[in-house]
């Protein structure tokens, strides 16, 4: 049963389809917006998806924020990853609770929180990146989101290697993961997932080149995703305008026991 909702906590305010807006409840507190302001003290003790209407009379849904409406909050030093490449990277290695997963390249934590969510309660991500900003960003993020207690966030070169062993994933998005290989190879268990995110073709040759040259992995598979919105009204359903496309190319590959 929904819990009603309690100061402090943050909720979604949903306008439309497109229009959303994540909100700290806060007593005595008004939001503004370009539709009227909302009085958060109305808020405070409804249960769940109640409307709320605005100084102009429009009628906001209230609701508890998915982790994407928290992601797609986050301060943003770097671009992140879309969900249709961080579904794909959750759904082809199997990463579940109790997971070990090494990730380079942190940025903003977008990826990472993900990996926490999931790996969760029992789980670790081990996030390195040689930027120290990015490092304080993420950090700020997943605290947000209570996840930093699954993360363990490190300043580092992932080209010059990591510290853990045993891992079950390793996820790069790095300019030269071929530099890495290496390091991944040692960081992962035997038959552990190699992921590589890349936002150019020339890259992933590269890569895959270097890989059958180590004979340290098996390669299963190169792809990207699209997703298309679609504009749904009687008699002018159509796709929408504009659409994610290329975000970049995943990597999947496999760790083998020995490097024949």
């Amino acid at each position: 049963m929904s819990k009603p909702f309690c100061e402090g906590e943050y909720i979604l305010l949903q306008l439309d389809r497109k229009r959303k807006y994540l909100v700290k409840l806060e007593r005595g507190r008004r939001f503004h917006t370009h539709k009227g302001f909302i009085e958060l003290d109305r808020i405070v003790d409804k249960p769940e998806g109640v409307m709320v209407e605005s100084s102009m009379g429009v009628g906001f849904y209230a609701f508890r924020p998915s982790l994407w409406d928290y992601v797609e909050s986050y301060e943003r030093p770097t671009q992140i990853l879309y969900p249709k490449d961080i579904g794909f990277i959750l759904v082809y290695t199997d990463i579940g609770p109790g997971y070990r997963v090494l990730e380079a390249g942190v940025g903003s934590g977008a990826l990472t929180s993900f990996l926490a969510y999931h790996v969760k309660p029992t789980g670790r991500v081990y996030g390195y990146d040689v930027n120290p900003k990015f490092i304080e960003v993420a950090r700020r993020n997943l605290e947000r989101t209570g996840l930093l207690e699954y993360v363990e966030l490190k300043l580092g070169d992932i080209y010059k290697g990591v510290e853990e062993s045993d891992v079950d994933v390793a996820i790069l998005d790095v300019p030269s993961p071929w530099l890495a290989l290496d390091s991944v190879y040692k960081s992962l268990k035997p038959g552990g997932f190699f992921v590589s995110f890349s936002p150019t073709i020339n890259q992933i040759e590269k890569l895959v080149e270097s890989m059958e040259a180590h004979r340290g992995f098996l390669v299963l598979a190169v792809l990207e995703s699209f997703t298309r919105s679609y504009k749904v009204k009687k008699g002018e359903t159509r796709p929408e305008t504009t659409m994610i496309a290329h975000t970049g190319y995943l990597l999947f590959a496999r760790r083998l026991s020995s490097r024949s």
